[in-house]
């Protein structure tokens, strides 16, 4: 048996998302520094798309995605935590390329 590499494809709707490192502490206007596990409210974050599926129609590899990550499923490749999720699970997508964008920009 060899060592070959095998390549991970996304099936059907599936998006794979790595977290922005900056999604867990953060600082309030004041500088005052907010842990991750402070909870206020649901907050969504974003992240960087590593893979799509076959039906992903609205994001590609490389687009930026507002999603929550609290029922997402997670998973570690060589020693990377990556979420998988379904298309319909994310709020917003920002990408250079726009047709309907809101005029807001990261």
């Amino acid at each position: 048996m060899t060592d070959a590499k095998l390549e991970i494809q996304m099936l059907h709707d599936r998006v794979m998302v790595r977290i922005a490192a900056e999604s867990g502490e953060r600082r309030s206007s004041g500088g005052i520094v907010i842990p991750a596990t402070a909870q206020m409210a649901k907050r969504l974050i974003w992240g960087e798309v590593f893979g799509v599926g076959s039906h992903v129609r609205t994001v590609k590899v490389g687009d930026q995605v507002l999603f929550n990550p609290d029922e997402q499923f997670e998973v570690e490749v060589q020693g990377q935590a990556y979420l998988v999720m379904r298309e319909r699970d994310l709020h917003a997508v920002a990408t250079e390329q726009t047709d309907q964008g809101t005029g807001l920009y990261l």
